[in-house]
């Protein structure tokens, strides 16, 4: 099998994207995660297909880069738009289908993506932690001085814990630098290793740090691969509406690869 596809990255957090339309595209487990393989294929964090779906655009189909399909990305969302728009599907606005539902983007730019994420219906307090889901599930951790820890063993530790299995979930550990900018760095289920960046993670820990405040935020994160930002609004403590996450979405290249 011949496959063209294209590799996409949204603030370092980088995917395999494959036009699907005419539905001719079936890939097993262990076909995706070699594409994903760093290694001995493309290298990606996740691998996505577009395809047709009625009522909307188009529909967004995630694997993680162990070849299991997934919950929501949202860095791999604002890419996928970027790419429907690439193809000519979409002009700049939209509404697509994807595991946790329809979602809508506009596009500032061909290259620059908001994405609205679904409502917050629920933070959990664990001691000084947050666990919540923006589409995917997160676990949240404050940390002094987030540019040194160690992720990938502190990560790998909570995101095994048994109360969390048999799934697991992705783990975001954050410094807070002032009122509106947070660093972040996420360990990512799936990868199973630290990722540049998270689209759900960050905005898992944008509306974390607004806990028990009600009000209209936007969030500044920085993350290793770049600078996204989160809008929402709070009419409950521990809940969040309107959630849009923004920031790059571009082009790495197109290719072939034979399976």
């Amino acid at each position: 099998m011949q496959l063209t596809f294209y590799k996409y990255q949204g603030t370092g957090n980088d995917f395999i994207l494959l036009d699907n339309r005419n539905g001719t595209i079936s890939l097993s487990t262990e076909q995706i995660n070699h594409l994903c393989d760093r290694r001995i294929g493309v290298g990606a964090d996740g691998l996505m297909l577009l395809e047709r779906v009625t009522d909307y655009d188009f529909k967004m189909v995630y694997y993680n880069a162990d070849g299991n399909e997934s919950t929501m990305c949202g860095n791999g969302g604002r890419c996928i738009v970027a790419f429907a728009f690439a193809l000519g599907i979409i002009k700049n606005q939209t509404s697509f289908l994807a595991i946790d539902g329809g979602h809508i983007a506009t596009l500032e730019s061909p290259t620059y993506v908001n994405l609205q994420m679904i409502p917050v219906t629920a933070i959990e307090k664990s001691n000084e932690d947050f666990i919540l889901n923006t589409g995917s599930p997160h676990y949240v951790q404050w940390i002094e001085d987030v540019t040194n820890i160690d992720v990938f063993h502190l990560g790998r530790a909570i995101r095994q814990q048994e109360r969390f299995q048999p799934k697991g979930i992705n783990v975001n550990f954050a410094t807070q630098k002032s009122d509106d900018i947070i660093t972040v760095r996420t360990y990512e289920r799936g990868v199973e290793d630290e990722t540049l960046s998270c689209g759900t993670g960050v905005t898992a820990v944008a509306i974390a740090s607004t806990y028990g405040q009600e009000g209209i935020f936007k969030k500044t994160i920085e993350t290793p691969g770049g600078v996204l930002s989160v809008s929402f609004e709070k009419d409950g403590p521990s809940s969040a509406n309107n959630v849009w996450l923004s920031g790059p979405a571009l082009m790495v290249y197109q290719g072939e690869i034979t399976l």
